[in-house]
């Protein structure tokens, strides 16, 4: 019988310096539940939830739920509110996600790295996870409501149900 791990340690990420940065500490038990998916785990979740047809956000195309103008509904910018004082995420982002603080997340940077939390571990951390903006995807499991953080300082809210 093959065992196939499903997560690695965080600490053994390729950008783990994001979560043990000294200006935006992480307490024990929040590292210890922000789980990076093993490859294949990862490769499997982006097949099945974001796209059969491309490895990263940049490439989305026609057939993609993130490509389809229709499935984004508004915009902001992300970026004034992680360089200020205020922890809290931008409040256009908490109005679109009124999820249950358990509610599993999923920031998918690319195909081979998505890392796997709980929202209310992401809304303290958020800060950490943004130091990876380069198109990332995060959604919640069973849900519709999405946003996309873009490296250029802005994001997205949008529903991947609205394929319309």
């Amino acid at each position: 019988m093959i065992f196939i791990m499903a997560y690695f340690p965080l600490s053994q990420h390729p950008k783990a310096w994001v979560f043990q940065h000294q200006n935006l500490p992480i307490n024990e038990n929040d590292f210890a539940r922000i789980k990076p998916m093993e490859t294949l785990r990862a490769t499997t979740f982006w097949n099945t939830f974001v796209s059969k047809q491309v490895d990263h956000p940049d490439f989305f195309k026609k057939g993609d739920w993130p490509f389809n103008p229709n499935t984004w509904q508004d915009q902001g910018n992300w970026e004034t509110q992680w360089d200020s004082e205020n922890e809290a995420l931008p409040e256009t982002i908490l109005e679109h996600l009124t999820w249950p603080s358990n509610t599993v997340v999923y920031y998918c940077n690319d195909r081979k790295q998505i890392i796997e939390t709980t929202w209310d571990i992401f809304q303290r951390c958020w800060k950490n996870f943004l130091f990876m903006d380069d198109g990332p995807l995060l959604i919640g499991k069973k849900r519709n409501q999405v946003v996309q953080f873009m490296s250029n300082g802005t994001f997205r809210i949008g529903d991947k149900s609205n394929m319309g």
